[in-house]
Protein backbone atom coordinates (compact mmCIF):
# COMPACT_ATOMS: atom_id res chain seq x y z
CA UNK A 1 0.00 0.00 0.00
CA UNK A 2 2.41 2.40 0.70
CA UNK A 3 4.53 1.93 -2.38
CA UNK A 4 1.34 1.76 -4.34
CA UNK A 5 0.60 5.41 -3.82
CA UNK A 6 4.28 6.65 -5.06
CA UNK A 7 4.29 8.32 -8.51
CA UNK A 8 6.68 6.85 -10.39
CA UNK A 9 5.63 3.50 -9.20
CA UNK A 10 4.76 1.20 -12.29
CA UNK A 11 3.32 -2.03 -11.13
CA UNK A 12 3.66 -3.93 -7.51
CA UNK A 13 3.08 -7.92 -7.14
CA UNK A 14 2.97 -9.74 -3.60
CA UNK A 15 5.27 -12.99 -3.48
CA UNK A 16 8.07 -14.92 -2.11
CA UNK A 17 11.38 -15.26 -2.46
CA UNK A 18 14.82 -16.03 -0.73
CA UNK A 19 13.49 -19.56 -0.17
CA UNK A 20 15.03 -22.73 -1.41
CA UNK A 21 10.80 -24.41 -2.02
CA UNK A 22 9.83 -24.17 -5.90
CA UNK A 23 6.10 -22.41 -6.34
CA UNK A 24 5.86 -21.91 -2.36
CA UNK A 25 2.07 -21.52 -1.48
CA UNK A 26 0.89 -18.74 1.16
CA UNK A 27 0.38 -21.64 4.16
CA UNK A 28 3.70 -23.12 3.02
CA UNK A 29 5.67 -19.74 3.41
CA UNK A 30 3.69 -19.26 6.67
CA UNK A 31 5.13 -22.15 8.39
CA UNK A 32 8.28 -20.92 8.61
CA UNK A 33 9.94 -23.76 6.64
CA UNK A 34 10.31 -22.94 3.33
CA UNK A 35 13.18 -19.98 4.26
CA UNK A 36 11.18 -18.08 1.71
CA UNK A 37 10.51 -14.15 2.71
CA UNK A 38 6.76 -12.42 1.83
CA UNK A 39 8.17 -9.61 -0.82
CA UNK A 40 6.79 -7.47 -2.74
CA UNK A 41 8.47 -7.00 -6.49
CA UNK A 42 8.48 -3.34 -7.46
CA UNK A 43 8.06 -1.77 -11.42
CA UNK A 44 9.35 1.55 -11.53
CA UNK A 45 9.98 4.74 -14.06
CA UNK A 46 13.97 5.93 -12.65
CA UNK A 47 12.65 9.35 -14.58
CA UNK A 48 10.11 9.74 -12.01
CA UNK A 49 11.47 7.85 -8.69
CA UNK A 50 14.83 6.82 -8.30
CA UNK A 51 15.73 3.69 -6.70
CA UNK A 52 17.16 5.60 -3.63
CA UNK A 53 14.10 6.89 -3.13
CA UNK A 54 12.42 3.37 -2.55
CA UNK A 55 15.30 2.53 -0.52
CA UNK A 56 14.42 5.70 1.71
CA UNK A 57 10.75 5.14 1.91
CA UNK A 58 11.07 1.37 2.43
CA UNK A 59 13.25 2.35 5.64
CA UNK A 60 10.70 4.23 7.30
CA UNK A 61 8.06 1.64 6.52
CA UNK A 62 9.57 -1.52 8.28
CA UNK A 63 11.28 -2.52 11.77
CA UNK A 64 15.06 -2.69 10.20
CA UNK A 65 16.17 -3.76 13.27
CA UNK A 66 14.38 -6.88 14.71
CA UNK A 67 15.52 -10.69 13.45
CA UNK A 68 12.52 -12.40 11.93
CA UNK A 69 10.30 -10.00 13.08
CA UNK A 70 7.82 -7.08 11.65
CA UNK A 71 5.75 -6.03 14.53
CA UNK A 72 3.61 -8.59 16.08
CA UNK A 73 4.78 -10.42 12.86
CA UNK A 74 7.55 -13.37 13.61
CA UNK A 75 9.32 -15.51 12.11
CA UNK A 76 12.13 -16.31 9.02
CA UNK A 77 9.33 -15.63 6.47
CA UNK A 78 9.70 -11.84 8.16
CA UNK A 79 13.17 -11.10 8.05
CA UNK A 80 14.20 -7.58 6.54
CA UNK A 81 15.42 -8.23 3.15
CA UNK A 82 16.63 -6.49 -0.03
CA UNK A 83 16.78 -8.65 -2.87
CA UNK A 84 18.49 -6.48 -5.76
CA UNK A 85 18.61 -7.29 -9.41
CA UNK A 86 21.89 -5.51 -10.35
CA UNK A 87 25.05 -4.69 -9.34
CA UNK A 88 23.81 -1.53 -8.98
CA UNK A 89 21.41 -1.83 -6.95
CA UNK A 90 23.31 -3.71 -4.39
CA UNK A 91 25.81 -0.91 -4.60
CA UNK A 92 22.84 1.63 -3.84
CA UNK A 93 21.21 -0.89 -0.99
CA UNK A 94 24.31 -1.00 1.12
CA UNK A 95 25.43 2.73 1.07
CA UNK A 96 21.48 3.51 2.16
CA UNK A 97 21.77 0.98 4.68
CA UNK A 98 25.03 2.59 5.81
CA UNK A 99 23.56 5.89 5.73
CA UNK A 100 20.42 4.81 7.99
CA UNK A 101 22.67 2.57 10.27
CA UNK A 102 24.91 6.12 10.69
CA UNK A 103 21.76 8.56 11.44
CA UNK A 104 19.88 8.46 14.09
CA UNK A 105 16.59 7.21 12.02
CA UNK A 106 17.39 3.99 14.89
CA UNK A 107 18.61 3.55 17.61
CA UNK A 108 19.46 0.16 17.23
CA UNK A 109 21.53 -1.34 14.53
CA UNK A 110 20.05 -2.25 10.97
CA UNK A 111 19.99 -6.33 10.17
CA UNK A 112 18.19 -6.06 6.90
CA UNK A 113 20.01 -8.56 4.53
CA UNK A 114 20.96 -7.59 1.05
CA UNK A 115 21.10 -10.32 -1.36
CA UNK A 116 20.67 -10.93 -5.34
CA UNK A 117 17.48 -12.17 -6.10
CA UNK A 118 17.39 -15.75 -7.64
CA UNK A 119 13.71 -16.12 -8.38
CA UNK A 120 10.64 -14.56 -7.67
CA UNK A 121 7.57 -16.59 -6.72
CA UNK A 122 4.03 -14.65 -7.47
CA UNK A 123 1.97 -14.87 -4.48
CA UNK A 124 -1.99 -15.89 -4.70
CA UNK A 125 -4.11 -13.60 -6.60
CA UNK A 126 -6.39 -12.65 -3.13
CA UNK A 127 -2.67 -11.54 -1.66
CA UNK A 128 -2.40 -8.74 -4.64
CA UNK A 129 -3.15 -4.99 -3.92
CA UNK A 130 -4.35 -6.53 -0.31
CA UNK A 131 -4.55 -3.08 1.50
CA UNK A 132 -6.50 -1.54 -1.48
CA UNK A 133 -9.24 -4.68 -1.76
CA UNK A 134 -9.37 -5.17 2.31
CA UNK A 135 -8.87 -1.50 3.80
CA UNK A 136 -11.58 -2.80 6.58
CA UNK A 137 -9.93 -5.93 7.84
CA UNK A 138 -8.42 -5.86 11.22
CA UNK A 139 -4.58 -6.24 10.22
CA UNK A 140 -5.42 -3.54 7.50
CA UNK A 141 -7.30 -0.92 9.90
CA UNK A 142 -4.49 -1.81 13.05
CA UNK A 143 -1.02 -1.87 10.90
CA UNK A 144 -1.25 -0.52 7.18
CA UNK A 145 -3.62 2.28 7.75
CA UNK A 146 -1.26 3.62 10.75
CA UNK A 147 2.14 3.42 8.67
CA UNK A 148 0.11 4.91 5.99
CA UNK A 149 -0.79 7.61 8.29
CA UNK A 150 2.76 7.86 9.51
CA UNK A 151 4.91 7.84 6.29
CA UNK A 152 2.39 10.38 4.07
CA UNK A 153 0.91 12.40 6.97
CA UNK A 154 -2.61 11.67 5.45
Amino acid sequence: AIFDNLDGVVDIRAGYAGGKVQNPSYEQVCSGTTGHVEVIQIDFNPQIISYKALLDILWKSHDPTTVNRQGADIGTQYRSVIFYQSEKQRVLAEESKKEVNESDMYQDSIVTEITPLEIFYLAESYHQNYYRLNKKAPYCQSVIAPKLEKIFKL
